[in-house]
């Protein structure tokens, strides 16, 4: 059954209202979903009202802070991943800035080739590059999860890769089990095959170090949600500035492709020098300014410290989900796992009705398939997992 719904849509919004008032977030357990902080609803309010005023001020200079605004958050992100901020470009969401690199590879870099990827992968990928190997003429290999395990093994997915492939596609982190790749096993691995490697760090930016200049890649995605506490609506990509240099010319460009977007002469079109070809028409502000407040406060922070305190739930969330009989999908060695505690439930139980009634004594988590997802973030407290305790059912 799908998420959302027309009716879902339309209902009224009294509940969520109400619920905005209760400050308490230390049963906050979907931080691989939305991530929240201390003083996250005023510091989002206080950024929508900062734009609010600026943009309905009686002046011409809305749309520089707009886009000022726009470019510090891309900024934010760039220097989060070690990389320069002319190398990075925003787009709606992580599927989109996927395809835009996509868009960008030359045909004859894909055609008759392969692109990898794993059978765990966040399924909106899976979808867009079945699409594109039709229409473009490349294969699509999905290495399998094998028989017994709960996630697509680094041995068989490096197994499969072969010299065949032009691209292979990367998870950093498993949004359905937390399996963290090796990403210097990967990396060494495309440079023994010369293949190109696309990597998504959603579900590891923000509570995991990273740094593209430690372990290159082609191609990073992410967004602002989920452990860097922002909106939705802000998909984040970086592309390594060799591949820009190979002259990449997505097919799907706009005024703000160019160098400079002010440049209305039909005959005049260039390709910007650096990241901002991947942009396209009039580009979205308000989420990366709602995203914004979480950038920065996460930013603030030492990584080691949310990782810490992040490690010393999932700790106690491991032996609770043992002690009532649950599968632990995840990986228990911590430099083996993301910051998630994934656990198949019982099968007498239903893990939608468990949700639920979680919820009924603010304890946040969700649900796929049999799959209840734990994300311990830094709203996350000791009190809130023992309230868990009691409230799980055995």
């Amino acid at each position: 059954m799908n998420d959302f719904s027309t009716d879902t849509l339309a209902a009224p919004l009294v509940a969520p209202l109400a619920a905005a008032h209760d400050d308490d977030r230390s049963g906050w357990l979907m931080y691989h979903s939305v991530g929240v902080y201390p003083g996250h609803q005023q510091a989002m309010t206080e950024a929508l009202a900062t734009f609010t005023d600026y943009w309905c001020a009686a002046n011409e200079r809305r749309w520089d802070l707009a886009l000022a605004a726009r470019a510090c958050l891309l900024a934010d992100w760039a220097e989060l991943v070690g990389a320069r901020a002319q190398d990075v470009f925003g787009a709606q969401n992580v599927t989109e800035a996927f395809a835009r690199f996509l868009d960008g590879l030359g045909d004859a870099i894909l055609r008759g080739k392969t692109v990898l990827v794993a059978a765990d992968c966040f399924p909106s990928l899976h979808f867009l590059l079945r699409g594109e190997a039709q229409r473009r003429g490349f294969a699509v290999r999905t290495v399998p999860v094998r028989e017994g395990e709960s996630c697509v093994l680094d041995e068989d997915f490096i197994g499969a890769w072969r010299d065949d492939v032009a691209l292979a596609l990367v998870t950093w982190v498993s949004s359905l089990t937390s399996k963290r790749v090796d990403l210097r096993a990967i990396r060494a691995h495309a440079l023994r095959t010369g293949s190109l490697v696309a990597l998504d760090v959603t579900q590891g930016i923000g509570i995991l170090p990273f740094d593209v200049r430690e372990t290159p890649f082609d191609f990073v995605c992410g967004s602002t949600l989920k452990w860097l506490c922002g909106a939705p609506g802000t998909g984040l990509g970086y592309v390594a500035p060799h591949l820009m240099a190979q002259g990449m010319e997505p097919s799907v460009r706009g005024w703000f492709s160019q160098d400079d977007p002010f440049n209305w002469d039909l005959e005049r079109f260039a390709y910007a020098p650096d990241a901002r070809r991947f942009d396209t028409g009039t580009p979205s502000v308000l989420p990366f300014i709602a995203s914004q407040p979480g950038m920065r406060w996460v930013r603030a922070q030492p990584v080691d410290s949310l990782r810490a305190h992040n490690l010393a739930l999932c700790h106690v969330l491991i032996d609770l989900l043992d002690e009532k009989g649950y599968t632990v999908l995840s990986p228990r060695a911590d430099d083996e796992r993301g910051a998630s505690i994934m656990a198949r439930a019982p099968e007498h139980l239903d893990p939608a009705q468990i949700v639920h009634e979680l919820s009924k004594a603010r304890l946040f988590v969700d649900a796929r398939g049999r799959t209840i997802r734990f994300s311990p973030g830094i709203c996350t407290s000791a009190a809130g997992i023992e309230r868990l305790a009691p409230c799980l059912p055995r």
